[in-house]
């Protein structure tokens, strides 16, 4: 009599609250890196190269670009607006920098929700990530063509008009300049890891050596009178400068996804992170203190291509405008090259992890570079860049990062009542004192943004919703893998 083998038990439901709790171990998280569909991405990156590129992403956003948007906002004491945005970035990038050593994974924040909070939580924070990196990109690009312009005025005397340098609702048709540089990023991204380190190296050094000189220049016109009253719009203006100016720190953020193509991430992550967050808010205080010390802070409004007017009233000559305006070109190029980069290991990240398409997971054999991913991010952020105006683009970018923020140092909470055992190459001092307030000041400085920022956040995060329950929910890897791996006999 022929045996009948056992019948292998169907797995049991699992409950909606079961799949969108459900954690990725972060073993799994560790051996899943660098392995993408069809190839894998390469370790070359020390950490002279990440910390470059920290800075790449952060120095020049809020200088060159926003500065004369939040000098309006918070009057002379943008200078302090800097620094509370900056204390709140630390608090931040010290628990990114635990958590990048325990977790060096290209998913940034996204991978630390998933390993802690479950798979809803890690897909609103992955989507709040598209919304702070995409965005940021085309907020960036918009306004280099305001210095593509001076530098052109300063050399040959010509500027692009307004119809072609502005986009809608901005004074003109289509932003030229800013799809340009989108796309140039794009191209120097799709080369290869190494190459693109190298091409910001080279960018980071002539935007500090710019930075300097306008320091020097401006300072000859510094006026201790420009700076009284210190609070003219009051502390809520000051908090509403820093809410501004926090997305100009989420440089640190951009080296995190880093982590898969870093030689020694466990080491060296950390140290960029809090390196470049150093580096950065000194330059960021000084240019502002500069800025402000020189011009009366009423005749900001309205101008994107500060420094260079500063510099040009400070009778610094159309030699250092053109010096500076190359300076700020470059600079603005190297955020968009670098930000770009982390947007496109973001979606790297989740598409590994069956929540967007498999198409942004490929990577390309002979280069290392998930090449498809790179292909439509670089599309769709210079459509975005060339067609929406700065400001929205800046405080959309402003509550998406603040969110995804919060969540990280919940997560290090998290992890350290719940893996206490996992090495870390890099404790947060003080906690749990230190991720609460960091978690605190994101939310503070999200209610100090305005109600139209809140709105469009709403609706993005509605879409979000939509997008995973009607697609990352259906191709969950973690998903799929629980319900195909043996269960016992109910």
């Amino acid at each position: 009599m022929t045996s009948t083998p056992p019948v292998a038990p169907a797995a049991p439901p699992v409950s909606l609250r079961t799949q969108l709790t459900r954690r990725k171990p972060v073993e799994r998280l560790v051996a899943d890196a660098g392995e993408g569909e069809g190839g894998r991405l390469r370790r070359t990156l020390g950490v002279g190269h990440l910390t470059l590129l920290s800075v790449g992403a952060t120095l020049g956003t809020g200088i060159f670009v926003v500065l004369g948007e939040a000098v309006p906002v918070a009057g002379p004491a943008v200078v302090v607006s800097f620094v509370l945005a900056g204390v709140i970035a630390l608090f931040s990038a010290l628990s990114y920098a635990e958590l990048a050593g325990m977790i060096p994974a290209a998913g940034s924040s996204y991978s630390y929700s998933y390993a802690t909070l479950g798979e809803l939580a890690a897909w609103v924070c992955g989507w709040c990530l598209i919304l702070e990196y995409g965005v940021s990109v085309a907020a960036v690009a918009v306004g280099w063509g305001q210095y593509v312009n001076e530098l052109l005025d300063a050399v040959v005397g010509v500027t692009i008009p307004d119809a072609w340098s502005q986009p809608p609702g901005g004074g003109g048709h289509f932003n030229v300049p800013a799809l340009v540089v989108v796309v140039l990023a794009t191209l120097v991204l799709l080369r290869g890891v190494t190459e693109s380190a190298r091409v910001n190296a080279a960018m980071v050094v002539v935007k500090v050596l710019a930075l300097l000189l306008f320091c020097a220049v401006a300072f000859t016109a510094f006026r201790a009178g420009n700076l009284t009253p210190l609070f003219p719009l009051g502390l809520a203006g000051m908090s509403s400068g820093a809410a501004t100016l926090f997305f100009s720190y989420i440089g640190f953020d951009a080296a995190s996804t880093a982590g898969e193509e870093a030689r020694d991430p466990q080491r060296d992550l950390p140290r960029a992170i809090l390196l470049s967050l150093a580096v950065v808010t000194v330059l960021y205080c000084l240019v502002a203190l500069a800025a402000v010390g020189a011009l009366p802070w009423r005749q900001f409004e309205g101008t994107e291509a500060a420094l260079a007017r500063i510099v040009d009233g400070a009778g610094g000559g159309s030699l250092v405008v053109g010096l500076l305006s190359l300076g700020a070109v470059v600079a603005i190029a190297s955020v968009v090259l670098t930000v770009l980069y982390g947007q496109i290991r973001i979606l790297f990240a989740m598409s590994r992890d069956g929540l967007v398409p498999p198409l942004f997971a490929r990577v390309d054999r002979r280069t290392g570079v998930p090449r498809a991913n790179t292909l439509v991010v670089g599309l769709f952020v210079s459509l975005l860049a060339a067609s929406v105006p700065l400001g929205e683009l800046a405080n959309a970018t402003s509550i998406g990062t603040l969110f995804a923020f919060a969540l990280v140092n919940v997560a290090v909470l998290v992890l350290r009542r719940t893996r206490p055992d996992l090495p870390r190459a890099f404790r947060v001092p003080l906690a749990p004192v230190v991720p609460v307030l960091g978690a605190l000041l994101c939310g503070y400085a999200m209610l100090s943004l305005g109600t139209s920022t809140w709105v469009v956040f709403v609706g993005w995060m509605a879409l979000g919703l939509a997008v995973y329950a009607g697609y990352g929910r259906r191709h969950s890897r973690l998903q799929a893998h629980a319900a195909s791996a043996p269960h016992p006999p109910q």
